[in-house]
């Protein structure tokens, strides 16, 4: 009953505000990104980190405009509301042969603000729920991939990594307590993403397209610490916290090893449940992590690369140097990254596939395998 009762809605909804079947040969083509901070381009504004505070920071700050810092020349109005959709984004550097490119998705967003209103969708950072969005871009114009990240803050991934920083900080480990959490969370999550899907589906039918018309593809997350072995410093001191990776060895090989390899395989699941792709992200920045062995830090004398440097933003205690939601989200080198593994999705035939980097090289490195 419930899938009839979202054709009704959605069917209902097109003809009040009296679409027309976007598939109009005059009509630009368009991919489009849903979702949360992992796809809306969050810490896009960084370049590697660095110990340096203030103006360029050792050149990573991209915010800085030569005068002062200017968040906005990254994040665009988006900066003010929280959304945080970066000039990189995964989406805005894909060349994925498309007229142009809709990034509605927004940081923090959960499943609840992907829904349309019409299934009880939460407006979020005084933005519409995303699928209504999607619906009027739909009308406008030829949609041709929609690319979804959502189910992280579902399960509360930002509350994840802070009791493991704040474990870290008393000499704890969070991974146990953590590990209860996310199982306990796990069925809202599935419903979310499911009915996400669905919504979409729904959504893109009453706009007048074939579910052949466009690819409707699920991504999965990267894990922002490497397994513990794999951290450059010791696990005691406070080497940690200064360098922005305050996580024990148990915590940061709980993450890397079974929470974002249990994410996947849960969110593979449920796009194949809903008759989407899947790209699994789990391994695109394996080694580029925060506080990864064989990078390195930014500083004056040593200018930032994408071969040396992390791909992941550091924790900062503070907001002197960007907003605490950035940390742990991939960097301008991890978003840019991102964007070629969808580049080569929009390249490959329809399917499940794994994006990874290949050690040694750089962004352009990124390499699609199937899944």
């Amino acid at each position: 009953m419930r899938g009839k009762a979202l054709v009704v809605a959605l069917v209902a909804a097109a003809s009040v505000v009296g679409y027309a079947p976007a598939a109009q040969a005059a009509a630009p083509t368009v991919a489009v990104a849903l979702g949360d901070s992992y796809i809306s381009g969050e810490a896009g504004r960084w370049l590697g980190n660095t110990d340096a505070v203030g103006g360029s920071s050792a050149g990573t700050d991209r915010a800085w405009n030569g005068t002062n810092v200017d968040p906005a020349r990254v994040y665009g109005p988006t900066y003010s509301s929280g959304c945080h959709r970066s000039d990189v984004s995964p989406l805005s550097g894909a060349a994925l042969g498309v007229d142009r490119l809709v990034n509605l998705a927004c940081s923090g967003a959960t499943s609840a603000n992907v829904l349309p209103a019409a299934l009880g969708g939460v407006p979020y950072k005084g933005e519409a729920p995303q699928v209504d969005q999607l619906a009027t871009v739909a009308a406008a114009n030829r949609v041709k991939l929609v690319v979804l990240s959502v189910g992280g803050n579902d399960l509360g991934f930002g509350n994840i990594i802070a009791s493991c920083i704040e474990a870290w900080f008393w000499g704890d480990y969070c991974a146990d307590d953590q590990q209860r959490n996310v199982d306990a969370a796990l069925p809202a999550m599935r419903s979310g993403v499911s009915a996400s899907l669905a919504a979409i589906r729904g959504t893109m039918r009453a706009a007048g397209y074939a579910d052949a018309d466009y690819r409707l593809v699920v991504q999965s997350y990267s894990s922002p610490v490497p397994r513990g072995a794999n951290i450059r410093y010791s696990d005691s001191g406070w080497n940690r916290w200064n360098m922005g990776c305050p996580v024990v060895n148990y915590d940061a090989t709980w993450v890397r090893d079974r929470l974002v390899p249990q994410l996947s395989t849960e969110l593979r699941a449920l796009a194949a449940a809903g008759g989407a792709e899947f790209l699994d992200l789990r391994d695109a920045l394996d080694g580029r992590e925060i506080c990864a062995k064989g990078r390195i830090r930014v500083t004056t004398a040593k200018a930032p690369s994408d071969l040396t440097a992390e791909w992941v933003r550091e924790f900062w205690s503070s907001e002197t140097e960007g907003r605490q939601q950035e940390t742990f989200h991939p960097n301008a080198y991890g978003q840019k990254a991102l964007s070629r593994c969808l580049t080569l999705l929009g390249a490959a035939a329809k399917g499940n596939y794994r994006c990874a980097n290949t050690a040694g090289a750089g962004i352009d490195g990124m390499r699609l395998t199937a899944a």
